[in-house]
């Protein structure tokens, strides 16, 4: 792992107790997810989903496979998806370029291009908008978390799902064209990849 990240998690597992209660009783229910396949060595696949499928559930995506990665938890794959196609949002883009990681695409004049999000020499996930059942997404047995309030309300039966997790954070879009953008968007990131280590974290000490 590239060691800016490696530093960045080593920092963030320190911030469990900032975590609400209220969230972490949410959080178990991934944690026990996650347990439960590592215990019958089964693939766990996981899929982050929200309207536009262009920030947060992409921070979701790249926060799970760098917190297996970090707690070396095998048979991890991580996704993401929405209810509308867009792009992969450039401010969400370089909040990860910021705290470390390396993003590349070939696609650059297309309006939806395919990004490697790199978090090591030999690690990467792979990033564009799509639908949540999109072909390149696993069709069941896998987690669906909700990472946005509209998707959790308008998205209400998610097919193939085994089970569903409304982790919902609010959006950092709020902050685009403001001074505030980059911070908002390492903060929002920061936090997503917050939970999802201390959910990993449980399911490899319980």
């Amino acid at each position: 792992m590239f060691e800016k990240i490696e530093i960045l998690l080593r920092q963030l597992v320190n911030n469990f107790d900032e975590i609400p209660a209220e969230r972490k009783v949410i959080l178990q229910k991934l944690s026990v997810y996650v347990k439960e396949k590592m215990l019958a060595n089964e693939e766990i696949n996981l899929v982050y989903i929200c309207t536009h499928n262009s920030r947060r559930s992409h921070f979701g995506q790249v926060a799970a496979a760098v917190a297996a990665s970090y707690f070396k938890i095998n048979n991890v794959h991580c996704f993401s998806g929405g209810t509308q196609v867009t792009a992969f949002n450039t401010n969400a883009i370089n909040a990860l370029k910021k705290l470390g990681f390396e993003i590349n695409t070939k696609e650059s004049d297309c309006k939806n291009p395919l990004y490697q999000v790199a978090y090591s020499n030999t690690q990467f996930e792979k990033c564009f908008s799509k639908l949540y059942d999109d072909e390149s997404n696993p069709k069941d047995n896998f987690a669906a978390i909700m990472t946005c309030s509209d998707a959790e309300q308008n998205c209400p039966f998610i097919a193939g799902a085994k089970i569903r997790i409304g982790t919902t954070y609010n959006d950092p879009k709020e902050a685009d064209n403001t001074k505030e953008v980059n911070k908002v968007y390492v903060e929002r990131f920061k936090q997503i990849t917050t939970e999802t280590l201390y959910a990993f974290s449980l399911a490899t000490h319980q």
